[in-house]
């Protein structure tokens, strides 16, 4: 594996396949870019995947790995119901990685930019004892973006896509869970290539009066829990209305467990004021769409089986500085 020369060699050869968008005025190469967007407000988010805590790198190929640190973001844009429009890259890079590495990471996440109309323009290079990618995003923000503060009690609650897939992906990975065939593939795709929900986004932030909204990037109960906090209200959800994928009723079964704490979804949970159907809301959002509860007085969930209250889920999801997930 060829030792990359020294940083700005590393910088120029994973620089050479990116391709500037309209935006970009001036890229990557000198001190600051330039971006030329859109007036009005910007968003503007910063996420990062380190090695041994996020990812181990024998699960990943250096496209996906890419793919994913890109996507983490573009997901908080999407909760926001923005447009995502360019992004600063920081690398740590340690020991045993060479420049063909970097190369095929940059491959990865230059094809998630194109795929979204960001630019990479920009970045910076550091020596680490494990691989970090750290990418700032910035972002378009509507007339009025979603946020957490805006559920209001006796609002509906929805989500989309399907949850728990990439947990129980993540624990086949680690050996936690066993299974084989077409539903070990798609849930551990669902961990290895998330989806941003940009569109779906963006047709909330249309609506009147604006939902709630959030990624579900922690997992669902501790990322309600969130909406809940800062908007002062309470929950019901009904625990056999998540929706769970064939996949994950084939691997984990009825468990909820890792659907409402296992994380990295990356769905969109939103709550809305009642009216349209489930079915509306996912033509709508060009995404399925499920009900799963309602906004009520109070400061908590309540998770409910048949209407009768049952114990929370035994962990509620992914936190930072915990020792264990």
């Amino acid at each position: 594996m060829k030792k990359p020369n020294g940083e700005f060699d590393l910088v120029k050869a994973i620089v050479r396949g990116l391709r500037p968008s309209p935006a970009t005025v001036l890229g990557p190469g000198d001190d600051c870019a330039i971006v030329k967007l859109a007036s009005g407000r910007q968003l503007l988010t910063v996420d990062s995947m380190v090695e041994k805590v996020h990812f181990k790198l024998s699960w990943f190929t250096p496209e996906q790995l890419g793919r994913r640190a890109l996507t983490v973001n573009l997901s908080d844009v999407a909760a926001m119901g923005g447009v995502p429009a360019a992004c600063v890259v920081n690398l740590g890079v340690r020991e045993g990685l060479g420049s063909a590495f970097f190369i095929r990471l940059y491959r990865g996440l230059g094809a998630m930019a194109r795929e979204t109309s960001v630019a990479i323009v920009g970045g910076n290079i550091t020596r680490t004892p494990a691989l970090e990618i750290t990418i700032a995003l910035l972002g378009l923000s509507p007339q009025a973006a979603l946020r957490r503060d805006a559920a209001r009690v006796g609002y509906d609650i929805f989500v989309t896509g399907t949850v728990g897939d990439a947990a129980a992906g993540l624990r086949l990975l680690e050996g936690k869970l066993a299974a084989r065939g077409a539903a070990r593939h798609f849930l551990i795709g669902r961990f290895l290539n998330p989806t941003a929900r940009l569109r779906a986004g963006r047709q909330l932030a249309k609506m009147r009066p604006l939902p709630a909204a959030i990624d579900l990037s922690d997992g669902l109960w501790q990322d309600l829990g969130h909406i809940l906090e800062q908007s002062g209200v309470g929950a019901e959800i009904e625990v056999k209305a998540l929706p769970l994928s064939p996949a994950y009723r084939a691997v984990v079964g009825d468990d909820p467990t890792l659907a409402l704490g296992g994380g990295d979804d990356y769905e969109l949970l939103f709550c809305a004021r009642p009216g349209p159907s489930q079915a509306r809301w996912s033509r709508y959002l060009g995404v399925p769409v499920r009900r799963i509860g309602t906004v009520v007085r109070g400061r908590h969930a309540v998770l409910l089986d048949g209407g009768r209250r049952r114990p929370p889920p035994r962990f509620g999801g992914w936190d930072q500085l915990a020792t264990r997930r």
